[in-house]
């Protein structure tokens, strides 16, 4: 683990049209010190052909094209296996990064000795352009918070391993991000959550969460056969979970 270095994980599948931009969004980073750890799931389009031509530009890229499909999940998992850093952060081969992220959050944790952080972000139309729609995220949230309010943008977060210890996505299909924050959480960890925008995501009409139905059922999955939740208070929290979605979109 070397101390200072942050491994991007960023797990891919056909996602020629937009993971260029998305790696360059890596490579103007203020802060230099890090990995992008891309692994390929097995994608049908030329994903594998562009992320070569950034590797063999820079060094710091590191491409891990699969023989087969295993979903997200395992991608990441691959990724966070051969992660150097201490510093664990996340960010999918369709969204952006301000080019100030890294130093931003980084020097947010290390001020307050935070092992756990994400931030505000934006939302974009699928080719690009900004909605106008910012996602405002709380100062802090502890677990039982998140269970009814699952504001964390994957793409923000930043996970300081020296302090949790190692991890794995829980080997769900969906929804694997929402249970390894929950993971960290209970650990004793609380994420705390900065007031910048430091993020864009992307809105793509084939992933999960552009299904609104799926990405309901989803959680409640979570609730239910990941944190074993009563149904009364799995029902609860999917209350606050719903309310605060439909929040989030305002």
């Amino acid at each position: 683990m070397i101390d200072g270095l942050v491994s991007i994980i960023m797990p891919s599948y056909n996602a020629a049209r937009f993971i260029g931009e998305s790696i360059n969004s890596v490579l103007l980073q203020t802060y230099s010190n890090w990995e992008l750890l891309i692994v390929d799931d097995c994608s049908k389009d030329n994903s594998v052909e562009v992320v070569r031509k950034f590797a063999n530009i820079d060094e710091r890229i590191k491409l891990f094209p699969l023989e087969k499909n295993v979903g997200a999940a395992t991608a990441r998992n691959v990724a966070i296996e051969h992660a150097q850093g201490r510093y664990i952060a996340f960010l999918d081969s369709d969204d952006v990064w301000e080019e100030y992220k890294l130093e931003k959050q980084l020097a947010f944790m290390k001020q307050y000795s935070y092992a756990f952080t994400f931030s505000n972000y934006y939302v974009m139309e699928e080719k690009g352009k900004k909605t106008g729609n910012i996602v405002k995220v709380p100062s802090s949230l502890s677990y039982h918070q998140y269970l009814r309010n699952t504001i964390i943008g994957c793409l923000t977060v930043i996970i300081d391993r020296k302090q949790t210890n190692d991890f794995k996505m829980p080997l769900i299909k969906s929804s694997h991000d929402m249970a390894l924050w929950l993971l960290i959480m209970k650990r004793g960890f609380k994420a705390y959550g900065m007031k910048d925008v430091l993020a864009g995501y992307r809105l793509v009409s084939t992933s999960n969460t552009a299904k609104k139905w799926k990405a309901a059922k989803d959680v409640w999955r979570v609730y239910r056969e990941i944190e074993n939740l009563s149904v009364w208070y799995a029902a609860y929290c999917f209350c606050g979970y719903a309310i605060n979605a439909v929040w989030k979109r305002i």
